[in-house]
């Protein structure tokens, strides 16, 4: 009877035992099992505790997804891409438009339309009017317009980072909830079985009724920590589906690991690299230069046009004695309109105030960059120190007192439940861990590109009516 007690308490610690590794080759992280808890699984020649009771993780379909593969999806099918792509052809469009040549203007002319025997019907004929553009205008048009489709084009590059950056942050989310799952799935296996050999001891007279109940606890404990995994592990995936712009995409194992090497980030390059570099600063510096045209073009508008007009009637009244039509005659006119009350001095104040603007809120887009960068870098450095806390010294400690309190329940100097605590602390110790690596990775994303985040936030059309002649505009 000694003998079979004996083994059943072996039994117990080895399924504890085995925690540590079964964790460690699901879930990154330093160091392995403490050596006194492989020889004690050894010893006992106890089987993984998974192979005993099905996990209830769902088994992740095959192949696996790379973060490249979710890159590509995304860039050809997240709609935000082909919204961009259309304001840039928009915007080429009102460029060609707003430099071209008015049109002529040909037409049919009748006078002294009469049918009496002298006039014979009147004079009958055609004519061509041209206005001639002058000034310049239509050059400093096509200034206006050349700008912001530059405009559009730094646009389309911000919103292709956006996507781009959203990917990359919702990968490292999806793949920080996969590892969280496969952690939780193991420790609520283990919960499991170390419940039933409790109930075991009990029933020989090895446990007290307090740890069969604290075993009891701590597997249901395990089985909602799973059941919450799995549910935000789903929200996340739905998120990353909905940014590569495939909500049907079914779930599908991540590869790669999140205690990978991460991007080094100097705080002043990082901060000089967007303040050069954001194609947000070059949409507002375009922006400037798009309203130093805008008003060259206002001020050139109270230049006067030309309107030339010429054309030929033929005059069927009889000509004097020799009773003759007077036959084809010519015509010609040559006129401009005297800017004497209206010299386009509203629009000129208007595009005066609109490149006040325009600088103003250049100097706005690099203080809101500063101001995003202070709080993305504080949480890249917070997370970045606490991963190395976590790697260096909290965890190797956590699991070495996990492994200690389970070398003495093995020698029967130490309760059970002080074994599920210290399991229980080393299990919170790694999801922490997750938890703010995934953190660093999203914060350096967003700092090396450029803060843009958001990738299906509608990209920002820029432009506003092209003028191409007084009265007649191309709207965006």
């Amino acid at each position: 009877m000694r003998t079979k007690l004996a083994v059943i308490a072996i039994c117990a610690a080895c399924s504890l035992a085995v925690a540590p590794r079964a964790l460690e080759a699901q879930q990154p992280g330093p160091g392995s099992a403490p050596p006194e808890m492989q020889k004690g699984s050894q010893a006992a020649g106890v089987a993984n505790p998974q192979s005993r009771t099905p996990s209830p993780e769902p088994q992740a379909p095959s192949p696996t997804l790379t973060l490249a593969d979710l890159e590509r999806m995304a860039l050809a099918r997240n709609p935000t891409l082909a919204e961009a792509q259309a304001d840039v052809r928009a915007s080429q469009g009102r460029k060609l438009q707003s430099g071209l040549y008015p049109n002529p203007t040909i037409g049919y002319e009748g006078r002294e339309i009469n049918t009496g025997p002298v006039y014979r019907g009147g004079e009958h004929g055609f004519f061509v009017q041209q206005p001639i553009v002058t000034g310049g205008k239509l050059s400093l048009s096509r200034r206006v317009f050349a700008t912001e489709a530059e405009q559009a084009q730094s646009e389309a590059a911000a919103q292709r980072q956006r996507v781009l950056n959203s990917v990359r942050i919702a990968y490292y989310r999806a793949l920080g909830a996969q590892e969280t799952v496969q952690l939780t799935a193991n420790l609520a296996d283990l919960a499991r079985s170390a419940a039933t050999t409790s109930a075991e001891l009990a029933n020989v007279g090895q446990a007290d009724q307090p740890d069969v109940l604290e075993a009891r606890v701590e597997a249901g404990r395990a089985r909602l920590d799973l059941l919450a995994a799995q549910s935000n592990q789903e929200s996340v995936w739905q998120e990353l589906a909905a940014t590569v712009g495939d909500p049907a995409l079914p779930m599908t194992a991540l590869a790669g690991k999140l205690d990978d090497p991460l991007p080094v980030i100097d705080q002043d390059q990082a901060l000089a690299a967007i303040l050069s570099r954001s194609p947000e600063v070059q949409t507002a510096e375009q922006g400037v230069t798009r309203a130093e045209e805008a008003l060259k073009r206002a001020r050139a508008e109270k230049l006067p046009d030309v309107e030339l007009r010429g054309g030929l009637d033929y005059n069927r009244e009889l000509l004097g004695l020799m009773n003759a039509p007077v036959g084809w005659e010519g015509e010609a006119e040559v006129g401009v309109q005297i800017p004497l009350f209206n010299r386009n001095q509203g629009n000129v104040s208007t595009a005066d105030a609109e490149l006040t603007h325009a600088r103003d809120d250049l100097e706005r887009v690099k203080l809101g960059l500063r101001a995003n960068f202070a709080a993305a870098f504080h949480e890249y450095a917070e997370s970045a120190e606490v991963v190395r806390a976590y790697r260096d010294q909290i965890l190797p400690d956590a699991e070495q007192a996990y492994g200690l309190y389970l070398a003495r329940y093995k020698e029967m100097a130490a309760a059970y439940p002080q074994v599920l605590i210290a399991q229980r602390t080393w299990f919170e110790l790694r999801e922490e861990y997750t938890g703010s690596l995934v953190t660093e990775w999203e914060s350096a994303v967003a700092i090396q590109g450029y803060l843009l985040t958001d990738g299906l936030a509608a990209p920002l059309a820029p432009g506003e009516p092209a003028t191409l002649w007084p009265g007649v505009e191309v709207k965006p």
